[in-house]
């Protein structure tokens, strides 16, 4: 019953990304070919909510559903960003999905996209793998 909430939230959060069409493999190769703004528009816009969501989490000290200090550590910027960043978008211009948009096209029944989810999948094992190995 506890993770019904999660569900729900998938099914809404997959249900918006279909009808703003950010699932679409065509609005997404727009977006890589610079011939649209609509995904930019989308993409800015979760920014700008974030940024804003954030800075009200921080200035107000809001605390979580469980009562517990809400603690967003500073980051710090290494090289391999620049590389792993590059891979994804790669990627994402290749499949035509990212993660959130991949599960949300296996709901709509394009079951093509769980060859996509696997080497995802299989990118993030093969990451975890050699992780120690990779500058840091």
């Amino acid at each position: 019953m506890k993770n019904i909430k999660f569900m729900l939230v998938g099914i809404v959060f997959g249900t918006v990304l279909t009808k703003t069409e950010a699932v679409s493999w065509f609005r997404i190769q727009e977006m890589f070919r610079f011939q649209s703004f609509h995904m930019y528009g989308i993409i800015g816009s979760a920014v700008v909510v974030g940024i804003i969501s954030v800075w009200l989490i921080k200035k107000l000290k809001l605390k979580s559903i469980n009562g517990e200090e809400i603690s967003i550590p500073d980051k710090q910027f290494n090289k391999g960003q620049i590389f792993g960043g590059t891979l994804f978008g790669m990627g994402w211009a290749l499949s035509g999905a990212c993660p959130g948009p991949m599960y949300g096209l296996v709901g709509a029944g394009y079951l093509p996209v769980l060859i996509v989810i696997a080497s995802a999948l299989l990118g993030t094992w093969v990451y975890s793998y050699f992780k120690p190995k990779l500058p840091h």
